[in-house]
């Protein structure tokens, strides 16, 4: 039966490695985490068995493009799929709804933060599901790679939706996130799936060079790759747009790819490397996640990857058909700094936590917690990410849950008459419509609507107005924008301790902050090992079938790697520190009436990027980054020694 579909509907013969087994778990009605390497198949895992269980399946992935490219393929083989997601409009998201509702739909793809829309948890627990799918599963553990904190809540959605059974894909967890996924699921041992992370066709090869010499050294080693597939990885997107611009001017045809370009821009480059008009990409990692080419014969890091879990997804992309291919590393310790400041600047400082407790301890008596998470995230000085995990936190706690979500502002403008779009309704709707008009203040081309005029005047749920809107943009009588949006949590125990609190989710983020920099240290002593690369990285992973030489990596050739030392720098003894922060300190008191701790001054010298940088225009103080080449511990060291602060 299971065969007869995968032949008849896929057009596949047999099974790859694992497969038959997942499926055949899932199909028996089971929990089961799938571990497999980067292109392995892992998707068929949910799609074969969602066409043999009764109800829905679905699937939570973290990417919408990897969710479009999973779609296509679904829809290419006449399969009922589909998706909701932020770019689609009221009508779409409704449609898709009904057909789910009707039982038409056999798989729906949305985002983790999807869930947080109380409307739509409403609609997805009145749908039977059968089955509850989280792409890249390892973001679920908060001692995982790309963490996401969303993804600690799903244990709690299958319980609400009472969904019999999960299924866990990842292509890169060690056994510790291996373990936290099964623990949080409660997936038997098992019902564990791996195949191994070793791929005899990846030569992994660490070269050590000189951070003068690299853009030289890649040069030298692409001239002979010329007409191959080749990604090449940086960290920042300048060093793209630099690298690209040399490998150019020595004749080596290349695009830059990464986030700061145009959607459209990257698309057309995507496209052209995938049909092969293009031969040579230098992407920030925005690129490669859902990239499905199977010829990609060569992938280099330009720079270090942020860990071992990055380096195995971006080397998991090349030789996808079983062909040689080759990853490079050209190492040294010059950018380990920014790397490690990428971890350092997420870590909120205690004081910004503390001003997010007190804003939740001063709700109102209607227990409801109105925030903005771009200005809470300005008024803690917490950048988005962590902010969003320090909530999430709070929801584990019992201490809040999310409700709904809404647009503060709305504007639009006519593109037909006032009067005309009035005249196409009667009755009392007529009225409501006539109502919008009068009450919506009007500049030259846009108009603002007044929500509390129409609710004291007409009694018009905002709700009701927002709805009237989006259905005259629908019909393209006028044209709307949105921003500013606002969640709404309920605040469910207000009796919690701010001090206390605030201490327990400071100790929280500075063991994670450890454990991110624990992965930095291991990737720096898997890329200077003096045993087989590709037999422990295969050892990082679990995977202890791996043989003990490949015979093919640098190591296994004779090389193994010292990374350079970035050039000697003045003892920080002999910096003025004081006298760097100077003009910092002075605009930090007059803005927050307060002194810069510690952690604060330390950013602002590291250069690391925070929320209050922006308001104090930090960018442009003397003595910003100016110590941006030393490692931040020992800035921190410095700093702290010289005025204890807290």
């Amino acid at each position: 039966m299971i065969e007869q579909t995968l032949a008849r509907t896929f057009g596949y013969d047999g099974f790859r490695p694992g497969q038959e087994q997942v499926v055949g778990a899932v199909v028996a009605g089971r929990s089961v985490a799938a571990i497999f390497p980067t292109g392995s198949g892992k998707s068929l895992c949910y799609q074969l068995p969602a066409l043999h269980l009764p109800h829905l399946t679905l699937v939570v992935s973290p990417l919408l493009a990897l969710m479009q490219d999973q779609l296509a393929f679904l829809h290419r083989h006449g399969i009922a799929a589909a998706s909701i997601d932020s770019a689609q409009g009221r009508e779409q998201v409704s449609a898709t709804m009904a057909r789910a509702r009707s039982g038409e739909l056999k798989i729906l793809m949305i985002s983790v933060e999807r869930l947080k829309n109380e409307r739509f948890r409403n609609f997805i627990s009145q749908v039977p599901i059968s089955l509850l799918v989280v792409d890249e599963a390892h973001c679920i553990s908060e001692w995982g790679h790309n963490f996401r904190p969303d993804y600690l809540k799903l244990p709690d959605y299958q319980r609400q939706f009472n969904i019999p059974q999960v299924l866990l894909l990842t292509a890169t967890a060690t056994p510790p996130v291996i373990a936290d996924m099964q623990a949080k699921f409660a997936i038997a041992a098992e019902d564990v799936v791996t195949t191994g992370f070793y791929r005899s066709n990846l030569n992994l090869l660490v070269e050590p060079v000189a951070g003068d010499r690299k853009q030289r050294r890649l040069v030298e080693w692409l001239a002979a790759k010329a007409d191959q597939p080749s990604i090449v990885y940086v960290t920042q997107q300048k060093t793209a747009e630099q690298v690209t611009e040399h490998l150019a001017r020595n004749g080596i045809p290349a695009s830059a790819y990464h986030a700061g370009m145009a959607h459209e821009l990257r698309e057309a480059i995507q496209q052209r490397f995938m049909e092969g008009e293009l031969n040579c990409i230098v992407a920030t990692i925005a690129f490669g996640m859902g990239i499905d080419k199977a010829d990609i014969r060569n992938v280099v890091h330009y720079d270090l990857p942020k860990s071992i879990e990055n380096y195995s997804q971006e080397i998991g992309r090349a030789g996808r058909d079983g062909q040689p291919s080759d990853c490079l590393v050209l190492a040294n310790r010059d950018s380990l700094n920014v790397l490690q400041n990428f971890v350092y600047g997420d870590t909120p400082e205690r004081a910004g936590i503390r001003l997010v407790l007190d804003e939740l301890a001063s709700v109102g008596s209607d227990g409801q917690w109105e925030l903005m998470l771009n200005r809470l995230s300005e008024q803690s000085n917490i950048r988005q990410l962590p902010l969003k995990t320090l909530l999430v936190q709070l929801e584990l706690k019992g201490i809040i849950a999310p409700r709904f979500a809404y647009f503060a502002e709305y504007r639009f403008k006519y593109l037909s008459e006032p009067e005309e779009l009035i005249s196409r309704f009667e009755g009392e709707r007529r009225q409501f419509v006539e109502a919008i008009v009068q009450t919506s203040a009007r500049a030259r081309t846009w108009c603002t609507p007044d929500f509390d005029a129409l609710y004291q005047q007409y009694g018009a749920e905002r709700a009701r107005v927002v709805k009237a809107l989006e259905y005259f943009q629908e019909q393209g009588w006028i044209e709307l924008e949105s921003k500013q949006m606002t969640e709404v949590y309920a605040l469910l125990d207000s009796g919690f301790d701010a001090q206390a609190l605030s201490e327990e989710l400071h100790a929280y983020f500075k063991q994670h902050e450890s454990s991110e920099i624990t992965r930095i240290d291991n990737m720096l002593a898997l890329f200077e090992s003096s045993e087989c690369l590709s037999w422990r990285l295969a050892e990082y992973f679990g995977d202890h079938q791996a043989p003990r030489q490949c015979e093919r990596c640098s190591v296994c050739q004779g090389q193994v790697a010292r990374l350079p030392v970035p050039p000697p720098l003045p003892p920080l003894e002999t910096v003025d520190i004081a006298a760097r922060c100077a003009e910092f300190s002075q605009r930090y008191r007059q803005l927050a009436g307060d002194e810069p701790g510690t952690e604060c001054l330390v950013r602002f010298l590291c250069g690391i990027s925070v929320p209050l940088f922006t308001r104090l225009k930090a960018r442009g103080i003397p003595g910003f980054a100016s110590l941006e080449a030393y490692p931040y511990a020992e800035v921190r060291e410095q700093v702290a020694s010289l005025a204890p602060r807290t």
